[in-house]
This record gives C-alpha cells, sequence and structure tokens, in this order.
C-alpha cells in the first residue's frame, strides 16, 4: 500500500489537481482597489478560465491590462464575456494563434497555464517568439527528479524523459504519473528555446488550493471539519504540508510580468513552514461546532488502507522519497513578490464555494476519506489503544 512519487502525482492527475489540465474554476478573485499598473500591457493567455486563471485574468483586468484569451471554449464560457477570445486546440487546432501572428499581431506578454505536453510548447511559444516579448510558463513542482531531499531550491535536478518516450505522449490521456513530471520540464526547456532565459519565467506550483480548486484535495478538510465530531488526523502532527491559494498565484503571476520577472521559481507556500496540526488548527478556527482530532500514526493508516493524499489530503509523510516533500524552499519566490492570504481566508473562501455546488455533485467529492472507512480506522485505532 506504499504511494509512489509516480503514484501520488498519477492521483493528482486523477483528481484534476495537476496544473494546466483545464480545471474548473468559477470562482473570480476580489480585485477592488488593487491599483492601475504603470505601464498598460498586451497579455495573451492560453488557457485562462480554469483553476488560476480567473483570478489572474480578474486581476490583470484590474490592473487596466488588456487580455486575449486562447483556449478551446469549453471551460466556464460564461466568465469574461468582454474580453477577446480565440478559440483553438493546443493539441491540433492553433491556426486562429497563427492567423493572429501572419496578421502581424503582438502581444508584450504570453502566459501559458495549459502546456502538459512538450510538443504544445513548441507549436505555441515557437510561432509567439515572432510576437511577443515575454513568456511565463506553468510547470510544476513535480518536474523535479524527486522529493527526497528537504528544503530543495529551484537548482535541484528536475526529470527526464526520453525522445522516444516523449513521442508516445499524444494527447493528455497519454499523460501519467511516471511521465508527468518529466514532460513539465521538458515544456520548460520548450519555452526558454523559444524565447531564450532573457525573456522567460517558470513557475513551478505545488498543490493549488482555495476556490474553484475542482481537485477537492485541500477542500475535503474545511468540509470535514465543518461537519464536526471526530476527526481523523494524519500522522505526526509535527509533518509539514505546502500549497497556494489560487488567488495568490494567479495574482502574482501578473506582478512577475508586470516586472518582466525571468527565472524559475517554486510557486507553493505558506510563507513560514507549516505543520498539518497547524493547517486542520487553522482551519478549526473558522468553525462553531462540537469537534476532536484523533491522530493516527502514518503506520496504522497504511495498515487499514487509508492512502495519503488520496484520503487524508494534502499530507504525506516526510519519509523515504518523500523526506522533502511540502518543504520546496520559496525563497527565490517570495523575493519576487509572491505573497500569501490568511489560512481563515482560504478555507472560509473554499467552505463558500464548496456550498454553491449543485448538490450531486458535493455527493461526489474527488478526493478525501469516505465517512464509513474513517468511522471503521478510528474504531480500530481505539480498539488498539485500548488493549
Amino acid at each position: 500500500m506504499t504511494t509512489s512519487r509516480r503514484d501520488f502525482v498519477q492521483l493528482s492527475i486523477l483528481a484534476g489537481g495537476a496544473a494546466g489540465l483545464g480545471l474548473a474554476n468559477p470562482a473570480t478573485a476580489g480585485t477592488a482597489d488593487v491599483g492601475t499598473a504603470s505601464k498598460k500591457l498586451k497579455i495573451l493567455v492560453l488557457g485562462g478560465t480554469g483553476l488560476i486563471g480567473p483570478p489572474m485574468v480578474s486581476y490583470a483586468v484590474a490592473r487596466g491590462h488588456e487580455v486575449t484569451l486562447f483556449n478551446r471554449g469549453k471551460t466556464n464560457t460564461e466568465l469574461f464575456p468582454d474580453l477577446e477570445k480565440l478559440k483553438g486546440d493546443r493539441n491540433d487546432d492553433i491556426t486562429a494563434l497563427e492567423a493572429q501572428v501572419a496578421a502581424g499581431r503582438r502581444w508584450d506578454v504570453v502566459v501559458d497555464n495549459t502546456a502538459s505536453i512538450p510538443r504544445w510548447v513548441t507549436e505555441s511559444a515557437g510561432l509567439l517568439a515572432k510576437a511577443a516579448d515575454y513568456y511565463l510558463y506553468t510547470s510544476s513542482i513535480s518536474a523535479y527528479a524527486d522529493s527526497s531531499t528537504p528544503n530543495a531550491d529551484e537548482t535541484a535536478p528536475v526529470g527526464q524523459i526520453s525522445a522516444e518516450d516523449e513521442a508516445k505522449v499524444l494527447t493528455t490521456k497519454d499523460i501519467t504519473g511516471e511521465n508527468y513530471g518529466p514532460l513539465k520540464a521538458r515544456c520548460e526547456e520548450e519555452a526558454r528555446k523559444a524565447f531564450t532565459d532573457q525573456h522567460t519565467c517558470v513557475v513551478r506550483p505545488g498543490l493549488i488550493v482555495g476556490p474553484g480548486d475542482y481537485s477537492d484535495r485541500f477542500t475535503y478538510w474545511p468540509v470535514r471539519i465543518d461537519k464536526g465530531g471526530e476527526v481523523m488526523a494524519p500522522g505526526n502532527p509535527t509533518d509539514p504540508v505546502q500549497f497556494v491559494d489560487a488567488r495568490d498565484l494567479g495574482e502574482w503571476y501578473i506582478r512577475l510580468v508586470e516586472a518582466g520577472t525571468t527565472g524559475h521559481f517554486n510557486g507553493v507556500g505558506p510563507r513560514s513552514p507549516m505543520s498539518i496540526a497547524g493547517m486542520l488548527y487553522g482551519i478549526r478556527a473558522t468553525v462553531d461546532n462540537d469537534i476532536s482530532f484523533t491522530w493516527v500514526d502514518a503506520d496504522f493508516l497504511e495498515e487499514h488502507e487509508v492512502q495519503p493524499w488520496r484520503h487524508m489530503t494534502v499530507w504525506v509523510p516526510p519519509v523515504g522519497e518523500y523526506a522533502g516533500f511540502s518543504t520546496s524552499n520559496i525563497d527565490r519566490a517570495v523575493e519576487a513578490g509572491l505573497t500569501f492570504r490568511p489560512l481563515a481566508d482560504t478555507a472560509v473562501a473554499t467552505m463558500e464555494y464548496w456550498n454553491s455546488l449543485d448538490e450531486e455533485r458535493r455527493e461526489k467529492p474527488k478526493a478525501g476519506c469516505p465517512a464509513e472507512l474513517e468511522e471503521k480506522v478510528l474504531k480500530a485505532w481505539h480498539s488498539k489503544n485500548e488493549e
């Protein structure tokens, strides 16, 4: 039952938690009083309607920038009715972009939120290098070769994939837990090749949470804590966790492009190290109910088929190949202007988003521990400790 790094990434992909895979996000960020940018930019967003897209685009518009969206027109189509929208598919139809470039169209900035296959970046960035000055690519913390080193920074080695194996990835259906990270690393390489290091910014987010998170990964905890009662908590209370609110990430993207920032950045948080206990008790502070936490150690959870990340979400035991998981160094990102709203803000907004979903959707969460499994394991844990 031990979860490998490959399995962990696959779980994220299946749950819809991987950045850039077209996740739904009807929520938009609050953008009141954000100020006007000193220079108005023409920004082309590849994607823009899923996960970090809505808060990012909302913030860009509020700052006075001119935004154009290029996507398939299938996700949250009601968003941004006043913006220019070019319809196409990174996998097999970028003719709308080609026509714009052929006509002499130019943008100051391209923000790529969708590419998970290197060929997409090769084609799109290669084309747009003639029509833009700067490229921000959304990669992933999974691009790193492993998660075994605590406090690893952006200089850590990334995963590798052979040209033969890369050629087998024709659509997102061919992406697996084993090849996802190396593919994102190759996408980074293609972005830099097209725009050069002097005009490319690469952000490697980890778990992206908050309103609009379609994976239900973080959402499980505010929802479960809101129900109250005895809550099964995983592992050692000091085990580290990392995540970033989609609104913080999206707004930071716009600050990066305004400054013309280049290089690689770990786009995770919070600012100060957080433990699983800190996260759970922080969420607990946003509700008023009868609740208690029972901490169950990792070995017992594994013995009873409770999986980290899938059932006990956000958390992975920091041992072995995961010894550095959720401890990525974020000094460079903070120095480049990444800020973090309070955990309480994220938790409350997440619950509001969850409660806005229809009942059928809420009855089928994509991640988290089923109530019957939690009850069964807690009963076994208490029996064990009473012996």
